[in-house]
């Protein structure tokens, strides 16, 4: 499976992000047919089907991204750990 280089996933993360903090997917034509292609662009980068997936998958491939990453651990080992 081919990559997205971590800038494009960068750039596709922070407008997905920002399209959905403005309900974009509520709005007008045009502002759902953007959330919509970015939504898609996301899940095509990451090659998954599913946004809340790409989103995840987006984020454990931008750079830095598992220095503080405790999802793998239980809710009682993040406790421990904070």
């Amino acid at each position: 499976m081919l990559l997205a280089h971590p800038v494009v996933l960068e750039d596709l993360l922070e407008r997905y992000k920002t399209l959905a903090l403005l309900r974009a997917d509520q709005g007008s034509a045009e502002s759902r047919q953007a959330y919509e292609d970015v939504a898609y662009s996301l899940c095509l980068a990451t090659g998954t089907s599913d946004i809340d997936a790409a989103v995840v998958a987006a984020g454990h491939r931008l750079p830095g991204a598992r220095t503080m990453d405790d999802s793998l651990l239980s809710a009682d080992e993040s406790l421990l750990s904070a």
